[in-house]
């Protein structure tokens, strides 16, 4: 009956969307036409290559993700003046709009960029390391590893502290199971997708049976959370995600460069003194902590970590560091707008971010299988 209700979307609100969509569309088709621009850095003890066509990229994403960021501070149910918002949320604590801004729409901003960032370096690691654009953490079962615990850790009542924990065991454990049954001289990653769609599946029905046994008040927030929402996002899971992205982060940085040998293939990473199961697995713990901390969060969101390393890798090609920290921005800056998009479209009804992000991700799902299928 909920959905029944919802109010047709403003012709206002439609034609922000379609503006937005269609900028979002010329964006990408110029900054595939930035050219290639290499720099030397060295320092005392540091010495690379700096793409200033990444760099560029990064920080035009930087600003669009600040811009949306103070555009989710202003709009909502209750309109606050842009300065009014800002010196709210910067400087100006107690003041008249101080509960909206601070304890409404901060935390939700700074979750869902957070939470964007995570899901998207997740999607990008796995994506690069087994070689298949069908990977990400939610269509193999990881996301649903993390859900399955933290469903557990709701339903049965158990202290919300040691939720993120809860989340990040089964999504390493869910990891290290795909990993093991699709090994088979090396991990084929058309084989490991299919391995990994089976253990979602499996995990999905234990969700189901643990919502089935417990009580209605302990199921019903955990069905909400399942769904994927931003709503009631706290300066605590702020907290959560900020301490995960700045410990997890620099580890992801130090594996690219293993990474890009492991892309060579086993024997010659061997041959270049690699020690690839180590390093394999380092990587898969990496990025299922990544997708752990934001289920842990925001619950299972799908898409992100499928879709925005794919556009990414469109536009800059394969993995680096630097590749890696704007996958994360985008991703950060997509999740905002689905988030804000799910406030706005049927207003005052708020739907939750998962539909948008299914809404927008299952389409090009399907696009990138009949893609990669045609290529086969």
């Amino acid at each position: 009956m909920n959905l029944l209700s919802l109010a047709a979307p403003s012709l206002q609100t439609l034609s922000y969307l379609v503006v937005a969509f269609v900028s979002v569309a010329i964006a990408i088709s110029l900054s595939r036409r930035i050219t290639i621009s290499q720099r030397a850095v060295r320092c005392r003890i540091f010495s690379g290559l700096t793409d200033l066509r990444l760099l560029r990229l990064c920080m035009g994403t930087l600003l669009l993700t600040i811009f949306l960021g103070l555009l989710g501070l202003e709009i909502g149910e209750y309109p606050i003046p842009r300065f009014e918002a800002i010196k709210t949320a910067l400087w100006s604590r107690g003041g008249e709009f101080d509960f909206v801004v601070n304890s409404l729409r901060f935390p939700r901003v700074l979750a869902a960029l957070l939470a964007g960032f995570c899901l998207a370096i997740s999607g990008a690691l796995f994506q690069s390391l087994l070689g298949n654009p069908l990977v990400s953490p939610d269509v193999i079962g990881i996301n649903t590893g993390a859900a399955l615990c933290a469903v557990f850790v709701l339903t049965v009542g158990a202290d919300l502290s040691v939720l993120p924990w809860a989340a990040f065991v089964g999504a390493v454990l869910t990891a290290i199971l795909i990993y093991s049954l699709a090994w088979k001289q090396g991990v084929n990653g058309s084989r490991l997708v299919l391995i990994g769609i089976g253990i979602n599946a499996l995990l999905a029905s234990g969700i189901t049976y643990l919502m089935v046994k417990y009580p209605i008040e302990r199921v019903v927030a955990a069905a909400r959370w399942q769904v994927g929402s931003l709503f009631g996002s706290s300066w605590s899971d702020v907290r959560i995600l900020t301490l995960g992205v700045v410990i997890i982060t620099p580890l992801a940085l130090l594996l690219v460069p293993k990474l890009r040998l492991l892309q060579l293939g086993d024997e010659l990473a061997i041959g270049l003194g690699s020690r690839v199961e180590m390093e394999r697995m380092a990587i898969i713990v990496v990025a299922s902590a990544y997708a752990a901390i934001a289920v842990a969060v925001i619950g299972p969101l799908g898409f992100v970590a499928l879709l925005v390393p794919h556009m990414v890798r469109l536009i800059v090609g394969p993995l680096t560091g630097g590749g890696l920290l704007l996958t994360g921005l985008v991703g950060a800056l997509f999740l905002l707008g689905c988030d804000l998009v799910a406030q706005q479209l049927f207003a005052p009804t708020t739907l939750p971010v998962g539909v948008v992000t299914a809404a927008l991700g299952g389409p090009y799902f399907l696009f990138i299988l009949v893609r990669y299928n045609r290529a086969l």
